[in-house]
C-alpha cells in the first residue's frame, strides 16, 4: 500500500522495480493500480482456467433402444446400463421401437416404461411425456442431483 499518487510517480516506480503498472479497478472514484509481473499474472490466470475446464463435465445424451416384447433378462442388462448412465451423470433417452403387429399396442410400451420408473426411481427425473410417433415411443431421463452427505 503505497498510497494516492500521480501516475507518473507511480510509473517511476515500476520501472525501478522493473515490473509492470496494471489498473485493477478503473471504475472507482480514485482508480487502483498495482505493480506486478504481468505476463506471469496472464500465465497463473490460463492456468486456474485450464484447471477450471478439466473439471467441468459435459453431459452427454445416451441412447438405449427396447423392444416391447423384450425378455426380463435382457430388461435388466439394458436397465442397468441406464443406471450407469444416471450415475455418470449423463441424460438418457429410451426408445421403444414397434415391429410389425406391435404397433397397434402401444399400451405395452407404456407398460415398459412404468417398468423403467420404477428401476429408475430417484436416480432419474423423466422429463416429459412420452413421445408417441408411428414406429416408436420415446422418453427422456436426466440424472438426479446428488446430496452431499454430512
Amino acid at each position: 500500500m503505497v498510497g494516492v499518487m500521480s501516475v507518473q510517480e507511480a510509473l517511476e516506480i515500476a520501472r525501478d522495480k522493473k515490473l509492470d503498472l496494471v489498473e485493477m479497478s478503473p471504475d472507482a472514484r480514485v482508480p487502483v493500480c498495482k505493480l506486478m509481473d504481468y505476463g506471469k499474472f496472464k500465465f497463473q490466470m490460463q492456468k486456474k482456467e485450464s484447471e477450471a475446464k478439466k473439471k467441468q463435465h459435459q453431459q452427454a445424451l445416451k441412447e438405449v433402444q427396447l423392444r416391447p416384447n423384450i425378455g426380463s433378462g435382457d430388461l435388466a442388462t439394458k436397465l442397468k446400463a441406464v443406471m450407469k448412465f444416471l450415475e455418470a451423470g449423463d441424460k438418457v433417452k429410451i426408445v421403444i421401437r414397434f415391429k410389425g403387429r406391435e404397433v397397434v399396442s402401444p399400451d405395452l410400451g407404456q407398460k415398459l416404461i412404468e417398468k423403467v420408473k420404477e428401476v429408475v426411481g430417484e436416480n432419474g427425473a423423466f422429463e416429459a411425456m412420452p413421445k408417441v410417433n408411428p414406429r416408436q415411443m420415446a422418453v427422456m431421463i436426466a440424472p438426479q442431483k446428488r446430496k452431499p452427505k454430512s
